[in-house]
């Protein structure tokens, strides 16, 4: 999904309505796998569990991919916020019984 938002800020002089199409192409492929899974996964995770997974997976690319196929700088702020995102995922996870 990643690429399918970001992707296309490289490409800022193609017509908005190709990168659109191509978004959603992309998009549709990642959600014919993300649906499946979701029901596979539910049941042993709860909802709000398999969002949490999604969106620690979603950050952890996104870090990447900023950094590499954009070459935007992360700094320690990011570094900061994506590790308290973390924790986030970490209290979803604890059973407090």
């Amino acid at each position: 999904m990643t690429f399918a938002w970001y992707g296309h800020l490289k490409f800022k002089t193609a017509p908005l309505v190709t990168v659109i199409a191509i978004s959603w192409m992309i998009a549709l492929f990642e959600y014919i796998l993300q649906v499946p899974a979701n029901r596979i996964g539910h049941g042993h995770f709860s909802a709000a569990q398999l969002k949490t997974i999604q969106e620690v997976v979603s950050l952890t690319i996104f870090a990447g991919f900023s950094w590499l196929y954009l070459g935007e700088r992360l700094g320690w702020q990011h570094a900061v916020g994506f590790a308290l995102i973390c924790l986030g995922a970490w209290f979803v996870f604890h059973d407090w019984g």
